[in-house]
């Protein structure tokens, strides 16, 4: 069977959210962001699961169970680009794991079920898939073993989306899997807390 990972990017600062506690600690309703996306993570059956942290590490790698790898990105501030390759230098010695499934701490409500179809898709041959809501590219993301060298030399803010502008993308409708909203801002937090999050 080929092995696909799962990486949830946790470096970011958050600056937009505000407040002094790194963003993927943010209590959403009883759970923090971080707790939401890296569960489903792990709920998905995937392994390895990474946690890549950045700002305030040592903050955030501390509420990590013990069933997610921590990866520091010492270069967290260099943007997505770079946590995804903290990520890719970890599992590139593995040639057992074939693909890689990328998620964000800030997208609280991806479903587990949504990890486990796109690494079907990358079972079955894809080397690029984007999960899709109502048609629209959201997370996660598959990213093939081929591309890894190619998301490399990646700048920026921007990861596989970069990619997704080179290279042909299998959709996987994920749609009733989860909801793959941002929380960005005090609006959006605010939001989903009325919302009865």
């Amino acid at each position: 069977m080929k092995r696909v990972a799962v990486a949830i990017l946790a470096a970011g600062r958050g600056s937009r959210l505000g407040g002094d506690s790194p963003k993927p600690l943010t209590l959403l309703g009883e759970r923090t962001l971080l707790d939401r996306s890296l569960g489903a993570a792990l709920d998905s059956g995937l392994d390895p699961v990474l946690l890549v942290v950045g700002y305030e590490a040592e903050k955030v790698a501390a509420v990590a169970p013990k069933q997610a790898i921590v990866v520091r990105n010492p270069d967290w501030q260099g943007g997505i680009a770079s946590s995804l390759q903290a990520a890719l230098r970890t599992l590139v010695g593995d040639r057992s794991i074939t693909g890689i499934c990328i998620g964000l701490a800030d997208q609280p409500f991806i479903g587990a079920e949504a990890y486990r179809r796109l690494a079907a898709a990358g079972r079955q041959g894809a080397e690029l898939a984007a999960a899709t809501y109502g048609g629209a590219r959201r997370n996660p993301v598959f990213l093939g073993r081929s591309l890894w060298f190619e998301a490399m030399k990646l700048e920026g803010d921007e990861g596989a989306k970069q990619l997704m502008r080179r290279y042909p993308v299998v959709e996987v409708p994920c749609d009733k899997t989860g909801n793959p909203i941002d929380i960005d801002t005090p609006e959006d937090l605010a939001r989903e807390i009325a919302n009865g999050a």
